[in-house]
């Protein structure tokens, strides 16, 4: 499980142009964001996004709710989630949803998250373009997620490191 910002402030990246012209892009740049929550079991490469406007404590506690209603935790169906060290993810003093266990990443190791290798994946349709409004980026950014949620394999090869214990998926 992890989090992404993204906002009105483009995303730039290289293009390929014909030889001896400049590529031009638009850009309108907003200091306005939301933020991406997503979820991935990485050897069965089923995930699950969720988009809210902020990200504290309480958004994580909703975003894992919502999580845990889409899987069915419930005490008969345990899930641990691997999480960063991120502010909002320690000393939760509400409790958890029913089913749903965190476990915590050593400090500064983003590389071992692999939710964070989603980003590359929920950022295509926002590359090099520019957003009137922060609901039109919402809104390619939902169409974008809704599309990566039925495509395991793509998100499984990026996911499935070869040090992840490979467990039953029968029963996920």
């Amino acid at each position: 499980m992890d989090e992404h910002r993204v906002g009105l402030k483009p995303i730039v990246r290289k293009v390929w142009s014909l030889r001896g012209q400049r590529p031009t892009l638009i850009v309108h740049p907003r200091y306005e964001w939301l933020y991406v929550y997503a979820f991935v079991q990485p050897t069965t490469g089923r995930s699950f996004y969720l988009t809210m406007p902020t990200v504290n404590k309480e958004a994580f506690l909703i975003a894992l709710q919502h999580f845990a209603d889409h899987i069915l935790a419930d005490k008969h169906k345990t899930v641990i989630l691997l999480v960063d060290n991120a502010g909002w993810h320690l000393k939760l003093t509400d409790p958890l949803p029913v089913g749903l266990h965190l476990r915590y990443l050593p400090p500064y190791s983003p590389e071992l998250q692999p939710a964070e290798h989603l980003w590359r994946f929920t950022d295509v349709p926002l590359v090099n373009r520019c957003f009137a409004s922060l609901d039109d980026l919402e809104t390619a950014l939902v169409d974008r997620c809704r599309w990566l949620m039925v495509q395991p394999e793509i998100i499984r090869s990026a996911t499935l490191f070869p040090w992840w214990p490979h467990l039953d998926t029968s029963l996920v």
